[in-house]
């Protein structure tokens, strides 16, 4: 990945297909702007300065040039699909607008979303969505299928999520609605780890998504998630440069601190809004919920004294889970989203490494028929399993060969810290992790030796004066 498309102010902010033909030899593929895209310079576009905007329309600022693969659709064939935008189609609704079910004449099931003109996203927002998904493709990223660009009219056109959004599982369940249990919860959290992860570390630049929350990752079938609503989406840092200075956007609740107050944007407030959702996921707890009581509407104000009181860790489980969850992997999901929620940016870690935590919980399968918080023995695979524990543990350390996807390490280490900092609460659930694995090993010796003495028929503990 390294192409997106350049802005030219002069011309209205419009994409130009035929602008720098010197450039037409170079390896990314080239930009062919339709039409109607090219039209999208209305005249809301029109009354913005050309000075401001050339840096702020879409971030795509110095980028090379693109072919927009999305169908273009008009809007008499999504009204079609949509039944007319009937209430019965109705599925949703956003920043940018409503969102519909529909049908295409191929009997695809796609999500129509159509722009709200009065509402908080427009044409800036639309191109942006647009320009991003086309450009960046994961699993774990929604797929853009087309769009509509008819007129005043903008719309997009998804493949059809079948399960709805994160939001929708976690928060206000109906009686009849089971809660997501410990292992899918880590499964979502892994996967969209992994999609925030393309774009931080794989799109070339990287890209910010600046509105990471439950309620944007959508969920198919058997809870596969993927990251939807790339309206905010900017352009990180290049070169020599440490963050992107833009207005504020996102949800409260969500931005990190210094992106709030500063205006600065970096990966690392991605990173800070993920810890936020996988809170969310742990807690079964809105970011901010005002039916709370004072002092608990805040879930990240809420969650950082616990984390200091390991004997609190238990209280932070979402009550839904009914106490089936490892207490192991309670306690390094619990390290996982602290760190991420630092107050200072350079103190989390980056999505790569977050990937690898992430990636080995989601892989330690829980079975709920066990005792609720026991820990599981090791049984043959034990060499392979303590292996992975030591690279989780390293990875918590900040010990060398633990740097993760990202290539860095996690600094949780070093340096006189209080003791509320979420390093010296990753360092507090470390240890008991490291103690619970001897103590589980000092079981799995013992059931050995005493099936080893009815074995050999003894009758006494031979070794006892050892």
């Amino acid at each position: 990945m390294g192409c997106f498309s350049c802005f030219d102010s002069k011309e209205d902010e419009k994409l130009n297909p035929h602008k720098d033909r010197d450039d037409s030899n170079r390896k990314q593929p080239h930009l062919t702007a339709p039409s109607n895209i090219s039209r999208l310079s209305s005249d809301r576009l029109k009354t913005r300065s050309t000075n401001g905007s050339k840096r702020e329309f879409l971030g795509l600022k110095d980028a090379p040039d693109v072919q927009i693969a999305a169908h273009t659709f008009t809007f008499r064939e999504l009204a079609a699909a949509t039944n007319n935008f009937r209430p019965e189609s109705f599925i949703g609704e956003g920043g940018f607008g409503r969102v519909y079910k529909g049908q295409l004449p191929s009997g695809q099931v796609v999500a129509v979303k159509q722009l709200d003109r009065n509402g908080l996203q427009g044409n800036r927002e639309f191109l942006v969505e647009v320009l991003m998904l086309s450009l960046l493709h994961h699993p774990n990223l929604v797929n853009l299928i087309g769009y509509c660009a008819d007129g005043d009219q903008r719309l997009l056109v998804y493949e059809f999520m079948p399960l709805g959004s994160l939001e929708d599982h976690l928060h206000d369940l109906p009686p009849d609605k089971e809660p997501l249990d410990w292992n899918t919860r880590m499964k979502i959290a892994s996967g969209a780890a992994k999609g925030l992860e393309h774009l931080h570390d794989k799109a070339n630049p990287p890209v910010i998504y600046r509105d990471f929350k439950s309620s944007n990752i959508l969920l198919k079938e058997n809870f596969f998630p993927k990251l939807s609503d790339f309206g905010l989406a900017k352009l990180g840092p290049t070169g020599d440069k440490s963050h992107v200075s833009t207005r504020v956007m996102g949800t409260y609740g969500y931005c990190a601190p210094e992106y709030a107050m500063t205006g600065q944007l970096t990966v690392k407030s991605d990173v800070y809004s993920f810890g936020v959702v996988f809170l969310e996921l742990i807690t079964g707890r809105k970011a901010i919920d005002s039916t709370k009581p004072q002092g608990e509407q805040n879930l990240v104000a809420w969650a950082r004294p616990l984390f200091n009181d390991r004997r609190k860790f238990a209280k932070l489980a979402d009550p839904c889970l009914q106490g089936q969850f490892p207490m192991r992997g309670l306690y390094q999901a619990l390290a996982v989203a602290s760190m991420c929620i630092q107050e200072q940016a350079a103190g989390r870690p980056l999505i790569g490494d977050v990937v690898t935590a992430l990636s080995y919980l989601a892989n330690q399968s829980y079975d709920p028929g066990t005792v609720p918080g026991q820990i599981h023995r090791f049984g043959a695979d034990s060499v392979d399993r303590r292996n992975k524990d030591d690279r989780v543990g390293r990875i918590f350390r900040n010990e060398d060969g633990a740097g993760g996807g990202s290539g860095r390490k996690w600094d949780v280490d070093g340096g006189s810290e209080k003791e509320d900092s979420p390093r010296e609460t990753a360092r507090m659930l470390n240890r008991d992790l490291d103690r619970e694995r001897a103590v589980a090993e000092a079981k799995m010796w013992g059931e050995n030796w005493r099936d080893k003495r009815r074995q050999n028929g003894q009758g006494s503990f031979d070794g006892g004066n050892e």
